[in-house]
């Protein structure tokens, strides 16, 4: 789907059509340590690859779940829709998470967007929710399944 800016009134039109597929971007070890680095959060199936086998069966380390939800961000700027004025999209949260698969370091992933639902929360704010799907490259199945909204607040139209 192209990325050109719509019209909030074209929203309703979008609900339920996959709006975009990001690109991969690749999980790897470097991405994993500075995550645990930055949440403190060094659990031994994050960063020690002899544990992580050893004791829970992981061929590599994986990825923290919240590193992989964090790239939504990322993905968002490539696959949700790009709405006309918008000044500002924030993360106004979750209706629905899962994390379904382990993604191993050296995995790469990507984000799929479908628009779920658009309401005018007031004059020119869009709650806006997406179900997201992050694919593995070469696995069946998906890593996150998320409901996830977004606030989008929109500057003043041009006079």
């Amino acid at each position: 789907m192209s990325r050109l800016p719509i019209s909030p009134t074209e929203l309703s039109s979008l609900v339920g059509v996959e709006t975009g597929v990001s690109d991969w971007i690749t999980v790897d070890q470097s991405r994993i340590d500075a995550f645990a680095a930055c949440t403190e959060d060094f659990q031994f199936i994050h960063i020690d690859p002899v544990q992580a086998k050893q004791k829970a069966g992981f061929d590599r380390t994986i990825a923290h779940g919240f590193l992989v939800l964090s790239l939504f961000s990322n993905f968002a700027v490539q696959a949700a829709v790009a709405l006309e004025r918008a000044q500002v999209s924030i993360n106004y949260g979750f209706e629905k998470l899962r994390f379904l698969t382990p993604v191993v370091s050296g995995s790469r992933v990507r984000g799929r967007f479908v628009l779920a639902n658009a309401v005018e929360r007031k004059s020119d704010q869009w709650l806006l929710s997406y179900d997201v799907t992050v694919e593995i490259e070469d696995q069946s199945k998906p890593a996150i399944f998320a409901r996830w909204i977004t606030l989008q607040i929109l500057g003043t139209p041009a006079a």
